[in-house]
C-alpha cells in the first residue's frame, strides 16, 4: 500500500528573497538536522538571464533503524537526489526529492515548493507532499513502512525550525531585507539582482541589511497568519493549530487529503474542517473509514435537511415545559455545558404525546446547536474547542425509565448521533446513579462507541460533591442549585405529562407532519445487476429544464437520459441474476423490446458515477415526450475485438451481482423562464434547489444542453 503525506501551508512572515538564503544555509552539511549527514553538487544550471537556477544534489542520510536490519540490507546510509529550482522572477523555488538507494525495492517521492504568500507579497509559503510505495524489502516490508514513516514525520516539523533558526541567524548579522530579482539592463549595463540560490551562503550581500527592514516592519498592514488561511481551497499550519488544535504531521495529512477528496467529489458542499476532523477522529485518522462514514453521514444531511433545522424546528410547547434539558454556560476547559436531568424526565409520557420522530429531531437540533456554541467558545476563548460536556442528573431514574419503546427511542437516538455527530461530546458527567442505573446501563452501552464510552464519569450518591467531582471539572460558581451549587439554573423540572395530552393509536399512525423522514425533496433507490432504477418526466412544451441531484451511497453507477413519445409502463422487477433479494423501489420503465435509436433515443452522454459522488445536472429539452432518467449499475467493459467475455469480468461481474447499489436523488421540471443559469446556481423561486444548491458551484461535464457538476 503506498503511503502518502500531504503538509498544510506553513507561512513565514518574511519575504521570498530572505527565505532562499536561509534555506540555502542547509547545505552542504546541516548540524540543525542530524540525519542529514551532508550533500554533494552533481549539476548546476543557469538561464541567460539569470532568472531560473537549478541544482541537483546528492544527499546523504543516516537513516534510523535497527543495526540488524542495516545489516541485511548491507547499506549503513541513504542516498537521495535532489533537484531545486528556483525561478527569481516568479519568486518561486520547486523541490524534487527521489531515493537512489534500493530504487527497485523502494520507491520514495518528493516535492516541495517556496512560494510568494497570495494576499501579503511579503510572505513566503512552503508546502510539502510525499509518497512511500514499498514493492520488497527482504520480507521486513512492514518494519521499513513504520521505520521509513516514522523517521519522516519526526523531520517534517524540524525543518520549518531550521529555517526559522537560518532567519534569525541572518537577521542577528544585519541581513533584514535583499533585493528582488531584476531583468539584466540593455546595453550591457549592471543591473541589479538577488544571487541565485547556490552552495556558497556567503554570496548573500551583508549590507544589504542597512538599507532593508526588520521582521516587525514587514507587512504590519496584513492580519495575522492565522486569520487568513493563504488560499481559500488550502489549510495554513497556523489557521490548524488555532482553529482545530495540535496535530501530528500525519494527522494534518490525513485532514488535507480527505478534505481535497471532497472539494474533487463535493463541489461547493463541503464540510466544514472541524466537523472532517471528527469523522478523522471517530475512525482514528483512517481516511478510507473516515471517507466512508462521513459520506454516509452527509448524505443523511442533505435528504433530510438536517442543516436547516435550527431555522425550522420549533420545538412543541409540551418539551419546552416537559423535557428537562437546555444549555448552561461552559466548563472549565471552556467547553458548552448541557444539563440533562434524565431521573426528572418522563420518557414515556414524551414519547406517547409526541412520538419518538419529534424527539429525535429535538436531540438532532440540540447536537447542532452544540456545534454553534462550540465554535462561538474557540472565538470566545482564543484556542479550539470542538466537543461539549454533557451533565445528566439521574435522580428520581426508576423502572418507569426502562419502558421498552423509550428505551427503543433512545438506542435509536444513540445510533443516529453516533453516526453523524461523533467526538462531539467531549466529556458526560453522570451524578446521583441509582440502583437502576446498572440496569439501562447495560442495556445502551452496546450501542456507544468504545471512544465515546471512555469520556464518561459516573457517580452514585453523594460522590459528585467534594474534590474528585463536579469542582474538578466545572466552576464552583456555576453549579446548578439543585446539586448544590448556587447558581440558579432554567433547566424545567419537568414531571410527569398529563395522559390527556397522549395521542391516540390513530393519531400515531397518521402523525406524518411531524416525522423526520417523510419532510424531504429526496428518495432512494436501489440498482442491482441488470435491474436498473427509472423515472419518467412527461414534458408538455419544447423548451422546458429538467434538472436533478443525486448522491452515490454505495457502489457504482451509470447515469443516463432517454427520450421516447411513447409513454412507458411502470413495472417493478427483481433482478435477473439468480438473487434472494428483492429490487425493492427498484422501477424500470424501459421495456427490452424496445429498441435504441428507435422506440426511444440517448439525450445525454452516459456519465459513470463513483461510490460518494454528488452530481448535479440539467437538460433543456427540445421535444415534447416523455424522458426518461436511468440509473444503472456500473460494470466491467466488454473484451474488444472478441464477442467472448474475459474470465475476469465474468468474475468482477459474479462478484457484485449480489451487492446493491444505493443512490438518493432528486429531480424538477422548470419552464425555460424560470431557469437561470445551470441547476448549481438556480435562482428560481419556484425550484427546491434554490436553498440547498446556492453555493454549489458548477462545471461542464456534458453535452451543450447540459450543465453536470461533481
Amino acid at each position: 500500500m503506498v503511503q502518502k503525506y500531504q503538509s498544510p501551508v506553513q507561512v513565514y512572515k518574511y519575504p521570498f528573497e530572505l527565505v532562499m538564503a536561509a534555506y540555502e544555509k542547509r547545505f552542504p552539511t546541516c548540524p540543525e538536522i542530524p540525519v542529514f549527514l551532508g550533500s554533494e553538487i552533481l549539476h548546476e544550471s543557469k538561464s541567460d538571464d539569470g532568472a531560473i537556477h537549478i541544482i541537483e544534489r546528492s544527499c546523504k542520510l543516516n537513516v534510523d533503524a535497527p543495526r540488524l536490519l542495516k545489516k541485511i540490507a548491507g547499506v549503513e546510509y541513504v542516498f537521495f537526489i535532489q533537484k531545486n529550482t528556483v525561478n527569481w522572477k516568479e519568486r518561486t523555488l520547486r523541490i524534487e526529492a527521489h531515493n537512489e538507494t534500493f530504487a527497485n525495492r523502494v520507491v520514495v517521492l518528493e516535492t516541495c515548493s517556496y512560494s510568494v504568500h497570495p494576499e501579503n507579497e511579503e510572505w513566503t509559503c512552503f508546502e510539502q507532499s510525499a509518497s512511500l510505495d514499498i514493492k520488497s524489502f527482504f520480507g521486513f516490508e512492514s518494519t521499513v513502512e513504520k521505520i521509513a514513516m516514522k523517521q519522516y514525520t519526526s523531520n517534517i516539523k524540524r525543518g520549518k525550525e531550521v529555517i526559522e533558526h537560518y532567519l534569525k541567524e541572518l537577521i542577528s548579522q544585519g541581513i533584514t531585507f535583499i533585493p528582488r530579482w531584476t531583468p539584466p539592463a540593455v546595453c550591457g549595463q549592471a543591473a541589479e539582482q538577488a544571487p541565485a540560490v547556490g552552495h556558497d551562503a556567503d554570496a548573500v550581500p551583508v549590507e544589504a541589511g542597512a538599507r532593508g527592514t526588520t521582521k516587525e516592519q514587514t507587512g504590519s498592514s496584513c492580519p495575522p497568519a492565522e486569520a487568513v488561511s493563504p488560499d481559500a481551497d488550502k489549510l495554513d499550519a497556523d489557521y490548524i493549530e488555532r482553529y482545530l488544535g495540535q496535530l501530528t504531521p500525519m494527522q494534518e495529512s490525513c485532514l488535507i487529503r480527505l478534505r481535497q477528496w471532497l472539494q474533487e467529489t463535493h463541489k461547493g458542499k463541503i464540510p466544514k474542517d472541524e466537523h472532517i476532523l471528527r469523522f478523522l477522529r471517530a475512525r482514528d485518522f483512517n481516511i478510507d473509514k473516515a471517507r466512508e462514514m462521513l459520506c454516509q453521514s452527509l448524505s443523511w444531511r442533505k435528504q433530510y435537511q438536517v442543516d436547516y433545522i435550527l431555522q425550522s424546528w420549533r420545538p412543541p410547547a409540551l418539551l419546552d415545559e416537559y423535557y428537562t434539558g437546555g444549555w448552561h454556560y461552559q466548563d472549565k476547559d471552556g467547553r458548552p455545558l448541557y444539563i440533562l436531568r434524565l431521573g426528572q424526565m418522563d420518557t414515556k409520557g414524551l414519547v406517547k404525546a409526541l412520538g419518538e420522530e419529534s424527539l429525535l429531531r429535538h436531540v438532532l437540533s440540540i447536537n447542532e446547536e452544540g456545534q454553534k456554541r462550540c465554535e462561538e467558545n474557540t472565538n470566545l476563548f482564543g484556542r479550539p474547542i470542538t466537543s461539549w460536556t454533557c451533565l445528566v442528573d439521574l435522580e428520581g431514574l426508576n423502572m418507569r425509565h426502562l419502558w421498552r419503546p423509550g428505551v427503543k427511542a433512545l438506542l435509536r437516538i444513540i445510533e443516529v448521533v453516533e453516526d453523524n455527530y461523533p467526538e462531539t461530546l467531549g466529556r458526560l458527567l453522570i451524578v446521583r446513579a441509582p440502583r437502576v442505573f446498572p440496569v439501562l446501563w447495560t442495556l445502551v452501552s452496546p450501542f456507544i462507541n468504545e471512544n465515546t464510552r471512555q469520556k464518561f464519569l459516573i457517580y452514585s450518591g453523594n460522590n459528585y460533591q467534594g474534590p474528585g467531582g463536579l469542582v474538578d471539572y466545572v466552576d464552583k460558581e456555576v453549579i446548578p442549585d439543585f446539586l448544590g451549587g448556587d447558581c440558579m439554573c432554567t433547566v424545567p423540572e419537568g414531571g410527569l405529562v398529563p395522559k390527556s395530552l397522549y395521542q391516540t393509536d390513530e393519531e400515531t399512525e397518521n402523525a406524518d407532519h411531524i416525522r423526520l423522514w417523510t419532510e424531504t425533496i429526496y428518495h432512494s433507490a436501489s440498482v442491482l445487476r441488470g435491474a436498473p432504477h427509472e423515472i419518467v418526466v412527461e414534458i408538455l412544451e419544447g423548451e422546458s429544464v429538467i434538472t436533478w441531484d443525486f448522491d452515490i451511497l454505495k457502489g457504482d453507477v451509470v447515469f443516463s437520459l432517454f427520450h421516447s413519445k411513447r409513454a412507458p409502463e411502470t413495472s417493478h422487477k427483481e433482478a435477473t441474476l439468480p438473487s434472494t433479494s428483492t429490487a425493492g423501489d427498484n422501477v424500470q420503465l424501459i421495456d427490452k423490446t424496445w429498441v435504441l435509436g428507435v422506440d426511444y433515443s440517448r439525450m445525454e452522454s452516459p456519465l459513470v458515477c463513483r461510490e460518494g459522488e454528488s452530481i448535479q445536472g440539467s437538460h433543456v429539452t427540445r421535444w415534447p415526450g416523455f424522458y426518461i432518467l436511468q440509473w444503472k449499475m456500473h460494470g466491467p467493459l466488454p473484451c474488444s475485438g472478441t464477442s467472448l467475455p474475459r474470465v475476469d469480468d465474468v468474475l468482477a461481474s459474479l462478484q457484485v451481482s449480489s451487492h446493491k447499489c444505493k443512490l438518493i436523488y432528486y429531480y424538477e421540471v422548470l419552464a425555460s423562464k424560470d431557469f437561470r443559469g445551470s441547476m448549481s446556481s438556480l435562482e428560481s423561486c419556484n425550484s427546491g434547489f434554490s436553498q440547498l444548491s446556492g453555493a454549489t458551484t458548477s462545471s461542464n461535464q456534458s453535452q451543450s444542453s447540459s450543465h453536470l457538476s461533481r
